[in-house]
């Protein structure tokens, strides 16, 4: 197995236990994410990651989606910490009009993002990241996080400095 990006494709157990979690829209009020019970496979990414930027040399191997808004923009892990384990992996989301970005850090931080009632699009299309606690998605995150509780908009500022560049990059590819 590749260390970088692994060829594993099961979901770890908290992305399995958020699949199983019926996310409420709530007409723009809730949470717009529909988890996957399995990542795309590395044939799938390839192709929406080809598709997203219209260039035909990239492969999907740094991503493993995992889930999607109601428009279709796509929630992944992205292999941007060479050599160290999924769970440690930022999530990022890129939306289907061509607005991306960087959710949280980690697996962990993400869950207590969900638990602040924000979601990947959310997290991205939004300054406002005002907390709508959810208690389901809290016990979620307390019962997998490996990181302390903070509130989403702190993870959140916090995963887009340490990786400032992500849109930047993400726009070089498309063409």
């Amino acid at each position: 197995m590749n260390e970088t990006t692994g060829d594993d494709r099961r979901l770890p157990p908290a992305l399995a236990d958020v699949a199983r979690v019926a996310f409420d829209y709530a007409d723009g009020d809730g949470i717009d994410f529909e988890p996957y019970h399995a990542f795309c496979s590395a044939e799938e990414t390839t192709d929406w990651l080809r598709q997203w930027t219209g260039n035909p040399e990239l492969d999907g191997d740094a991503y493993r989606v995992f889930g999607q808004d109601g428009t279709g923009g796509l929630a992944a892990v992205w292999y941007g910490r060479p050599g160290r384990p999924l769970t440690e992996q930022p999530v990022v989301f890129m939306g289907s009009e061509g607005q991306c970005g960087v959710v949280a850090g980690n697996l962990s931080e993400f869950l207590w993002v969900l638990a602040d009632g924000i979601g990947p699009l959310e997290s991205v299309l939004y300054d406002d990241h005002e907390a709508r606690p959810n208690p389901e998605l809290t016990e979620l995150a307390e019962r997998h996080a490996t990181t302390p509780r903070r509130p989403a908009r702190d993870i959140i500022t916090g995963a887009r400095t340490e990786f400032p560049t992500f849109t930047d990059d993400i726009d070089e590819l498309c063409r």
